[in-house]
Order: C-alpha cells, then sequence, then structure tokens
C-alpha cells in the first residue's frame, strides 16, 4: 500500500513525549491497531503515530478513505477540528491550532475572487464567526481572550527553545510570555537553566513592568508613600542586576564554546 506522509500535514500533529510514545506503542504491540488510518487519495491524514509505529514492528493497520475534501486547506481544517475536540490537547496547542485556523480562513477570505454578479451583500464563506475576533477564537480554544494574546506573543517573540519549553509544560503560558519579552539569548539562557530559571526570568520581567509604570500623583497635601516608591526602585535594580548577571552568563557558554572549538 502506498501511503504519502505531507510534511505541511504531519507539522499539525505535535510529537508525542517519550511516555505517551512508549504507552502507544505497548498498546499497539498487546492489542493491534484496532482504529483505521484515514487517507485523503494516499495522503495519511489522522494516525501518523500509529502508522510510524506498525511500521517499526510489522503491525496490521486498515485504513479508510475521506474524500469530502476538496483542497488541502481543508484536510487542516478538517486535522485541526479532530485535534481542539481532543481533551488531552493542552490549551497552549489549542491555542496554536486555533490561530491558525484563523490565519487558513484569513487567506481563504483573500484569496477568494469577487463575486461574478458583483453582489456585495454575498458575504465570504469563510469570514463568519467564530474567526472575526479574539474573543470568537478563544471560545474554540475553550481559554480566555487574555490567554489567546498571550500566545500570539509567544508565537511571534519566542525562541524555538522557549516554545518548546511551553509545549511541554515545563513553563506556563503567562510565564512565557513574560519571558519572551527578553532578548533571544537570554531566553534560551533561561530555557537551559530549567524550570526554576525560566520561573525567576518571568518574575524579573513582571518587576521591571511593575516598576515602570507611572506613579499615581497624589492628591495635594497627601504625604508621598516613600517606602512605596524605594521598594519600586529596589525591585527595578534587582532585575537589572540580574539581567545582566543572565547575559554575564550566556556570555560565559559562548566564551566556553569557543574555547572548546579552539582546543
Amino acid at each position: 500500500m502506498n501511503i504519502t506522509i505531507n510534511d505541511e500535514l504531519r507539522s499539525f500533529v505535535d510529537p508525542l513525549t517519550p511516555i505517551e510514545y512508549a504507552a502507544l506503542e505497548r498498546s499497539l504491540l498487546a492489542e493491534g491497531c484496532r482504529d483505521a488510518l484515514v487517507l485523503w487519495g494516499d495522503v495519511l491524514i489522522d494516525g501518523h503515530n500509529r502508522y510510524e509505529i506498525c511500521r517499526k514492528h510489522g503491525i496490521d493497520f486498515r485504513t479508510v478513505q475521506n474524500d469530502k475534501f476538496t483542497s488541502l486547506e481543508d484536510v487542516m481544517l478538517w486535522m485541526i477540528d479532530n485535534h481542539l475536540a481532543r481533551r488531552s490537547v493542552s490549551d497552549f496547542q489549542r491555542g496554536v491550532l486555533a490561530l491558525r485556523k484563523k490565519e487558513i480562513h484569513a487567506a481563504r477570505v483573500v484569496d477568494k475572487p469577487a463575486a461574478e454578479d458583483g453582489d456585495k451583500n454575498d458575504p465570504a464563506p469563510d469570514a463568519s464567526p467564530p474567526w472575526n475576533t479574539r474573543e470568537d477564537i478563544a471560545r474554540a480554544a475553550r481559554v480566555s481572550s487574555n490567554t489567546i494574546s498571550q500566545i500570539e506573543r509567544i508565537q511571534k517573540a519566542a525562541t524555538p527553545q522557549l516554545r518548546e519549553a511551553v509545549r511541554q509544560g515545563t513553563i506556563s503560558i503567562n510565564a512565557a510570555a513574560n519571558v519572551a519579552q527578553l532578548p533571544e539569548a537570554v531566553q534560551i539562557a533561561a530555557v537551559a537553566g530549567g524550570r526554576k530559571e525560566l520561573q525567576q526570568a518571568a518574575r524579573q520581567v513582571r518587576e521591571q513592568k511593575a516598576a515602570s509604570r507611572p506613579r499615581k500623583e497624589t492628591p495635594e497635601g497627601e504625604p508621598v508613600d516613600e517606602k512605596a516608591a524605594l521598594r519600586a526602585e529596589v525591585a527595578a535594580l534587582k532585575d537589572r542586576v540580574a539581567t545582566l548577571l543572565t547575559e554575564n552568563e550566556v556570555l560565559k557558554q559562548r566564551l566556553a564554546a569557543h574555547g572548546g572549538q579552539d582546543a
């Protein structure tokens, strides 16, 4: 049987963790492949991990055809909906999938040629909810609109290492959105340092934001809260020192790496 793996479609399926992969492998070896793989023509669209393990161990499997799609985008949307419906998918994964679905719909609206009859009252098919506002996207992903904003920030500014740390649950979405505002070298160093280092980096960003907020003017005649002002200044200085220490550690790692190469 000729089965084709489309890399773009494969990217919609997050890789299993070693524990998840081992559990699926044990199940397939013990019980066989009970669920059929889904194909679109000869392209595999559901069951990538099962297919890989079945080929590895020579396990028999069945296939079924889904021929209702007219384009690769239709397949992508179907795959996204499948993953969004699964309980095992994390909030971060659901948010990423919902944003990808929004991009596909938006591209379709842009690419859709104008109606030949010129009827402006005829709405474009993919422009309707739930894909026209951040709130609708959040509802589809079953997260808050603030979480969607944070995921967008992570997708745009986070290094691949930081995005992988979020996907694996090493750092929360909220904390990762803060760390993503740091320079790339600092992000990479924080991920390399593990969970505590990531939490510290996120805390530094939060403290820096708090210290940089404009102070509220006190009514005339009321005493200024000098202790609060001093605490804010101390927090800002601590943040600056911590950032410099992190950057210094990154430079040390680079020097060590170059030293190893020259040896």
